[in-house]
């Protein structure tokens, strides 16, 4: 499924699209996935139910990827627009592709952001509520 954003942007979930390259050298220098291996992320982006590319021209710029179950329950993570491409609502548009547009709009969604909030509360999402629970890592 493509999407065309105009100025030369568009937004693609063909898996075989994705410049893998491009993604770990920019998630590896990420707050949420430094020093993340080649290998780790070649087998999450495997292993997920969605991935999405941000393209401008033939240049990947942005991405997207996606866990779920298939019916009730996805993941958001990894989100990211490259900083010379920002201030454009391409992330709003990335966000909206990954979570309202495909098939698996109509589940649950979760993501963890600690700089994000503002754009993830204009799909909807909220803190917390006393029924979520979190476990960071193993005991």
């Amino acid at each position: 499924m493509k999407r065309d954003l105009g100025d030369g942007y568009e937004l693609d979930d063909d898996a075989a699209r994705i410049d893998r390259d491009a993604v770990h050298r920019y998630l590896t220098r990420s707050y949420w996935a430094e020093g993340r291996s080649r290998e780790v992320q070649d087998e999450l982006i495997d292993g997920s139910a969605r991935v999405v590319g941000l393209y401008h021209g033939d240049e990947q710029v942005g991405f997207s990827r996606t866990l779920s179950d298939g019916h009730s329950q996805s993941y958001l993570a990894d989100v990211y627009v490259l900083e010379a491409h920002r201030r454009r609502g391409l992330g709003i548009e990335l966000v909206r592709f990954s979570v309202d547009e495909g098939p698996l709009a109509d589940t649950k969604w979760l993501l963890h952001t600690a700089d994000a909030h503002d754009l993830y509360r204009k799909f909807g999402f909220t803190d917390p509520d006393e029924r979520v629970l979190e476990r960071r890592s193993a005991p």
